[in-house]
């Protein structure tokens, strides 16, 4: 019947530069070193804070 038809022309994927390959991985890796240059100051921060809660 039609209920299960798939709509191909949405399914299309499309590799645009800097999205596979080295580009891709060089990306990834950039992202990935700043997430966790975030979460660390973020943390830091977070426990100064109860830190300095809990001192006063």
């Amino acid at each position: 019947m039609g209920f299960f038809q798939r709509d191909k022309e949405r399914e299309r994927f499309y590799l645009l530069p800097g999205m596979g390959g080295r580009a891709y991985r060089r990306k990834r890796n950039l992202i990935l070193v700043w997430s966790i240059v975030a979460g660390l100051l973020v943390s830091a921060g977070v426990g100064g804070l109860i830190f300095y809660m809990s001192n006063h």
